[in-house]
């Protein structure tokens, strides 16, 4: 299972209507932002965040809703990507907005889930991470993991890290993910030298 993913997706919210993609932009409610890792320390007001309800499709084949929270000046460019993997069929296993037990997790899970507002420091470093400004998207993290050195993240993600072994959820160069996030201006971290973050787009290259 760790080498080939393919896990059945839990709905939090109803699926799309038809299996047609649906994108809505909204203010982000106040029952969401106290679930959310957002604090009045954050480099982001709560007012700068949106939040997004985005269809995609499952491992399982089947169409479902996600939810994520993402700066508002990069929200409508947001949905236009996620419009294009959901045309494409690219799989995502989960879409759920970051809760604050995550940020102190271990890193030895085998989570998977696509996210992008984390108010937390850059990996490593006490700056922020672009998460923390809505600025980024992680990927299927599983299926994408994240190295530098020795360090694979998540841990039990190694499977993944043959990238000559394509397998659904994976992101390779030039294909339709690296290529819908490019068509906004953002990067891939998958381009870097190290660390190599093959999970990781973000607007402003960090």
């Amino acid at each position: 299972m760790l080498a080939n993913r393919s896990l059945p997706t839990t709905d939090l919210l109803p699926p799309p209507a038809g299996n047609r993609f649906a994108g809505t932009v909204n203010p982000v409610p106040a029952e969401v932002l106290a679930r959310s890792t957002w604090q009045p320390g954050c480099p982001v007001a709560a007012g700068e965040l949106r939040y997004l309800t985005l269809s995609f499709w499952g491992f399982d084949g089947h169409a479902h809703t996600g939810e994520i929270l993402v700066n508002a000046s990069v929200a409508d460019a947001v949905v236009t990507v996620f419009g294009q993997l959901f045309a494409a069929k690219f799989p995502i296993e989960e879409m759920r907005v970051t809760a604050p037990a995550e940020l102190t997790a271990p890193p030895t899970g085998d989570g998977n889930n696509t996210n992008a507002f984390v108010c937390r420091p850059a990996r490593g470093q006490t700056n922020w991470s672009a998460h923390a400004y809505g600025l980024a998207i992680d990927v299927d993290p599983f299926c994408n993991p994240y190295t530098k050195g020795d360090l694979v993240l998540p841990e039990l993600a190694s499977a993944y890290l043959d990238r000559g072994n394509p397998r659904p959820g994976m992101i390779t160069p030039g294909d339709r993910t690296v290529a819908a996030f490019s068509a906004i201006g953002w990067t891939w971290g998958g381009t870097w030298t190290t660390p190599k973050d093959r999970m990781h787009f973000s607007s402003n290259g960090r």
